[in-house]
């Protein structure tokens, strides 16, 4: 489904990818085996479709993310980028996953 997005819509996606940005460079500053994030969204039901993926080079990356709970300060971190530009997610851990890249 390729529908054009409306101004608004342009508008919230310039500001995500900018926050989004913030987050991944800070990312790749502090967080060992990180790799890259994006997005996904229907802003037909946006805020809650947005879903944030953060890639990393292994699944044992991942394992130790979450073992030293720096899963929590990226989330914090993504969670304050987001907030700054008035986005609430309602579920943080639902809409923000990992991948092996």
């Amino acid at each position: 489904m390729n529908k054009t997005m409306r101004k608004t819509d342009k508008k919230i996606e310039n500001q995500l990818r900018q926050s989004l940005t913030e987050v991944c460079h800070f990312a790749l500053e502090n967080i060992e085996g990180y790799q890259w994030l994006t997005h996904k969204v229907n802003y037909d039901s946006f805020p809650n479709s947005l879903q944030i993926i953060c890639a990393f080079m292994s699944r044992s990356d991942i394992d130790e993310l979450k073992r030293s709970q720096q899963d929590r300060m990226l989330k914090k971190n993504i969670e304050a980028k987001l907030t700054s530009i008035n986005i609430k997610l309602k579920n943080a851990d639902k809409q923000i996953t990992y991948t092996v890249a």
